[in-house]
């Protein structure tokens, strides 16, 4: 049997009684990272005397996933396996994903437990409401970060980002450059020590963070695109029947339509 259990983001005090029922069960941990897990169980095993029977680790990771289930036969579910990710939840912007896909399609038993997601815990702490669309981190620069970023910005649901501490600034000005009207919230080293929370335009943004130490992970929630004058809204009878100029008729015209406000002014002026 395979069992995802989540990890704490930032404080340890979060792991659940669930999950650590499961890491004192388990016959073998597969781990994005052996150093990080064996520190965490370490931790709990301090702090919390549990008693874990396993002392097998191996790597899991976005790098060698392909070939790690590609050797794999479905018999090694046989015993207790728990797959631990650095921090939050397996398979959300961490490796975890193709564990279970293997599992499905070989009829293996899985368990997911619930627990700590940074996108999650990040949008509750924002104060926007409604829906969402979670990009994780963006490309680190080129075309790729252009091209995802336009597409984040262009959502029209809430978009949640990871972004990490030497971006951040980059990652403000983008934004700003392409819409500096964007509400945006920002939550840093969630769950630990120097936790923040910040909320406003990018300007007032860079205000708030100007004088403070950025490093640390960063999550940022950015509300979504206005939606644009719709046929629903206002029609093309409504508009004609303005009293305002053509070139103003246009302008709203070509919002509504597919045309170019010079095509929209064109018609209007031969009537």
């Amino acid at each position: 049997m395979l069992t995802l259990v989540p990890t704490p983001l930032g404080n340890i005090e979060d792991m659940t009684l669930r999950a650590i029922k499961a890491l004192e069960s388990a016959d073998l941990f597969l781990c994005e990272d052996t150093r990080i897990a064996r520190k965490l169980i370490k931790l709990l095993q301090d702090r919390f005397s549990i008693k874990v029977k396993s002392s097998k680790y191996l790597s899991f990771h976005e790098h060698n996933q392909e070939n790690f289930l590609l050797k794999l036969e479905p018999s090694f579910f046989e015993q207790n396996i728990v797959y631990l990710s650095d921090a939050g939840m397996p398979g959300i912007s961490d490796p975890g994903a193709k564990l279970v896909d293997y599992c499905l399609k070989n009829e293996i038993e899985y368990d997911v437990l619930p627990g700590p997601s940074a996108a999650i815990t990040a949008f509750a702490a924002s104060g926007f409401d409604g829906k969402f669309t979670f990009f994780g981190f963006l490309p680190h620069k080129g075309k790729d970060r252009k091209k995802r970023l336009e597409e984040v910005l262009d959502n029209t649901y809430f978009s949640i980002v990871f972004e990490a501490p030497h971006r951040l600034l980059k990652f403000l000005n983008e934004v700003e450059n392409i819409d500096n009207d964007r509400e945006i919230f920002l939550a840093k080293e969630l769950t630990k020590r120097y936790q923040r929370f910040f909320k406003g335009t990018v300007e007032e943004i860079l205000g708030m963070i100007k004088d403070i130490d950025i490093k640390g992970e960063w999550v940022a929630v950015i509300s979504p695109k206005k939606e644009p004058f719709s046929q629903s809204t206002l029609t093309k009878q409504d508009i004609l029947s303005l009293n305002i100029s053509k070139k103003e008729k246009a302008k709203l015209l070509s919002k509504i339509t597919s045309k170019s406000v010079k095509e929209c002014y064109e018609e209007l002026i031969r009537g």
